[in-house]
């Protein structure tokens, strides 16, 4: 069984939705994530909600390559959460046939947060879209077991968990902690990196935003996780590599990303 694998927009950052698409479908792609919402002040957002003519430039690359798109991103669950303002986002999502939602955990008090991540889900299956939750070592979310929990106290049927393979592996998540998990996963994020017994937080910030290592290049146990995936749950590769980008381009960050997945799909 082939595994789909997707291109995520932290990898090729740089790139405008279209070009992204192109390129994404040249080097050999299933599907892309986009990133419509900027996540940090010096790496870019693509509104496509509030630019037509880039919306249709999209819709004409996917229609052309024969691409789709699994997710958009990114949106932060904050103490005052308002799911109103992103109507233009997730009807954008609908319009461009993606699939999930991906939302990030940034409020302390874990129980308000489980009802604002219902009422995401809410506001995702109205568009025919399924939120899923992402957690980082850095949050207040900072591990699968702490994920599965909230998604529990949402109480929404449909709430998925996103599991990035660096963030499992910094966060100490265990493999019966993706046990439990696999029911709600749409999909994997998968990357490398080198192992530490500990980690700054600009360590964590560092490997997850600007330079990680393509599947085999690091030391992540990834064979454990890849074969404890359904055969057909499909991977997305967001592997910043910016050094790299910065002196090759961002063709060669995806083409080396996709290539070693390839290889370690195939070596299992």
């Amino acid at each position: 069984m082939t595994r789909p694998i997707s291109l995520a927009h932290l990898t090729v950052i740089d790139l405008a939705p279209p070009a992204m698409i192109r390129l994404a479908a040249d080097l050999g792609y299933d599907a892309v994530g986009l990133r419509l919402i900027r996540v940090t002040p010096d790496s870019p957002g693509y509104p496509l909600m509030e630019n037509a003519p880039m919306m249709r430039e999209t819709r004409a690359a996917l229609a052309d390559t024969g691409l789709r798109v699994q997710d958009i991103e990114f949106v932060r669950i904050n103490p005052d959460f308002d799911p109103g303002p992103l109507a233009g986002f997730l009807a954008a999502g609908a319009e461009l046939g993606a699939r999930q939602v991906i939302c990030a955990p940034y409020d302390p008090d874990l129980s308000r947060l489980a009802g604002n991540l219902a009422r995401m889900a809410a506001a995702c299956r109205a568009h025919g879209l399924q939120a899923v939750l992402e957690f980082f070592p850095w949050t207040s979310v900072p591990d699968l077991a702490t994920a599965l929990d909230v998604i529990a106290a949402s109480g929404d049927p449909d709430l998925g968990v996103l599991v990035d393979t660096l963030h499992f592996n910094r966060s100490g998540s265990g493999m019966e902690d993706l046990a439990r998990a696999l029911p709600r996963m749409p999909f994997l994020h998968l990357c490398d990196a080198p192992v530490q017994t500990a980690y700054s937080t600009d360590e964590l910030f560092f490997a997850g935003r600007v330079e990680r290592l393509p599947p085999g290049a690091g030391q992540i146990p990834l064979v454990p996780i890849l074969r404890a995936l359904p055969g057909d749950m499909p991977v997305a590769l967001e592997i910043p590599m910016t050094a790299l980008s910065v002196a090759k381009g961002p063709r060669a960050a995806a083409a080396l990303a996709l290539d070693a997945a390839r290889k370690l799909l195939r070596d299992l």
